[in-house]
């Protein structure tokens, strides 16, 4: 039997939202949102679920008090694969679901089908797409007719024609565990923020001429994250008209 972990990111500040709380604390149609991402990983029936924590993290344990999880913490918020990394020691799974504590609308049948694909592919890596009306900001993703991915562009180095491209990377993957750590090992913080980003992984696997499938949420709505006050009224406004 197959062992799938979980590992939330809910580690940074979030300056933007122009706030001393932690990203991932602020509310949301009434819960913070890290209880909202939560609630869904928690239905899984996982064998674990880790999350990464670092700034001001005795607010986000008080929050997740209640969930059986497990918490690492990110000493020095140096990026997604930085934040990643913390949680090497203690993982003991054969395939790993990474997300973001701020993409708090993500449902549990579009994460069941994320594993499942991931399964049924025999990929290294599984990311979770979307399309949307406007990219602009967003990884592009590059992929074959049978949704193999051929690389994830980013927008300052994509292309006029790959910068036409709707499909977007949201943030969150299915990785074989053991291919994503030998992965992050080799991600240097070659960037002007000096950070590792978890995206490196997926052109490291690729150079590895290891297969990284595209699963495309049915749903845009649920895989947006708040990076801003604006980003949260409009999640707001999508949340209440769902009830």
């Amino acid at each position: 039997m197959q062992k799938t972990s979980a590992i939330v990111l809910a580690a940074g500040k979030g300056i933007r939202m122009k706030s001393d709380l932690p990203k991932v604390s602020h509310i949301l149609c009434g819960k913070p949102m890290i209880v909202r991402v939560l609630e869904v990983v928690s239905e899984l029936g996982l064998d674990k679920i880790f999350i990464v924590v670092g700034y001001k993290s005795e607010i986000v344990k008080k929050e997740c008090k209640g969930f059986n999880v497990t918490f690492v913490e990110q000493q020095e918020q140096l990026g997604t694969g930085h934040a990643v990394m913390q949680v090497k020691p203690y993982i003991n799974s054969d395939t790993v679901i990474v997300l973001n504590g701020d993409v708090p609308l993500i449902k549990q049948n579009t994460l069941k089908e994320l594993i499942s694909i991931h399964a049924s592919k025999k990929a290294s890596a599984t990311v979770l797409t979307a399309e949307v009306q406007d990219p602009q900001g967003y990884g592009r993703i590059v992929r074959t007719d049978d949704g193999f991915i051929l690389k994830i562009v980013e927008q300052k180095d994509a292309t006029r024609e790959e910068a036409c491209i709707k499909e977007i990377n949201t943030g969150t993957f299915c990785f074989k565990t053991d291919e994503l750590f030998a992965a992050l090992d080799e991600v240097k913080p070659n960037n002007i923020q000096k950070e590792y980003y978890l995206t490196d992984v997926i052109e490291i696997l690729k150079k590895n001429r290891k297969p990284i499938f595209a699963y495309r949420s049915k749903n845009t709505m649920e895989v947006l994250g708040v990076n801003t006050k604006e980003d949260l009224d409009r999640l707001e406004k999508i949340c209440e008209y769902a009830k």
